[in-house]
């Protein structure tokens, strides 16, 4: 994007990296971010991305609804989850480059382009609430269980879009991180679920403790609304045998955008080579566990 601009007026963008680093140019300043790291970008501000690294991939979120905001904590209260503290902004910079610059828009669904003869990021000061941010998913707080049962992974949210329904988020952006695991007399990964939320996962860095294998670093999966998913087979079973004492999730960081509506792939999804047609093998050696016919 040396000499190319964007800005996006059908909402804002939520960029996590997996691999390498970028520096986001902004009319409000520059964020430079890397794995680990999240930041976001306001519907309607020009940016430009630059890569750091030769190497660089991860995921992007776009959101058209309510502005991401930290959700409600209820009875944690005070400290816990993602605290304000710990985001960043920008301080102020600009650009006063004269020559030939092309403006790329997203508007409406569509893409749009123009060429201009300046840097749109001349913009010297700014104030107001409506911002580029980043944070380190490092400084999130995890609440967890210290007795029984695998709680829902709501706690977990760092960012969520509400919606006008109660219950349900426009878009919900949770993390998996580092943790310690400590339930008693209970199966501790994700039980076997389906839900009204869509959930698209991703994997930042090593092991997601619900699939330990075929989901890597930079893969993706998704399970829409009302689709039953949980542990694979294996998991199931190596879960099911453990001796209940206190366990670190150490070599982990997985994400999930959790959103109300329904998760449409592309067809290039569908279709690229990347894709695991064989993805529902893991569950087929899950045993019977019934003993007795009790009808």
């Amino acid at each position: 994007m040396s000499e190319r601009y964007f800005y996006n007026a059908d909402g804002e963008m939520l960029f996590v990296p997996q691999l390498g680093e970028l520096l986001i140019k902004t009319e409000c300043g520059n964020l430079t971010i890397k794995a680990g790291e999240i930041a976001v970008i306001p519907r309607g501000l020009k940016f430009q991305v630059i890569l750091l690294t030769k190497n660089t991939r991860g995921y992007i979120c776009e959101n058209y609804g309510h502005n991401f905001v930290l959700p409600e904590r209820g009875p944690v209260g005070a400290n816990g989850y993602a605290n304000d503290r710990d985001f960043q902004y920008p301080v102020a910079a600009f650009e006063d480059k004269q020559g030939k610059f092309e403006l790329v828009t997203k508007f409406n669904g569509n893409m749009f382009r123009c060429d201009i003869s300046h840097s749109p990021l001349d913009v010297v000061a700014w104030t107001g609430n409506s911002a580029p941010y980043k944070y380190n998913l490092s400084r999130f707080n995890v609440m967890n269980t210290v007795s029984f049962d695998h709680p829902d992974p709501s706690i977990f949210t760092v960012l969520t879009s509400p919606s006008s329904t109660e219950g349900v988020a426009n878009i919900d952006f949770v993390i998996f991180p580092p943790r310690w695991m400590v339930a008693d007399n209970t199966f501790r990964p994700p039980y076997y679920h389906r839900n009204v939320m869509s959930e698209f996962m991703g994997l930042i860095k090593g092991v997601y403790d619900a699939k330990e294998h075929g989901f890597v670093p930079g893969g993706m999966s998704l399970h829409n609304c009302m689709s039953p998913h949980g542990p694979e087979a294996d998991v199931f079973e190596k879960a099911s045998n453990a001796e209940l004492q206190p366990q670190r999730y150490d070599n982990t960081l997985a994400f999930m955008f959790e959103s109300r509506y329904i998760i449409s792939p592309t067809k290039y999804a569908l279709e690229g080579k990347e894709r695991q047609p064989n993805y529902t093998d893991c569950w087929r050696t899950i045993k019977k566990h019934f003993t007795e016919d009790l009808t």
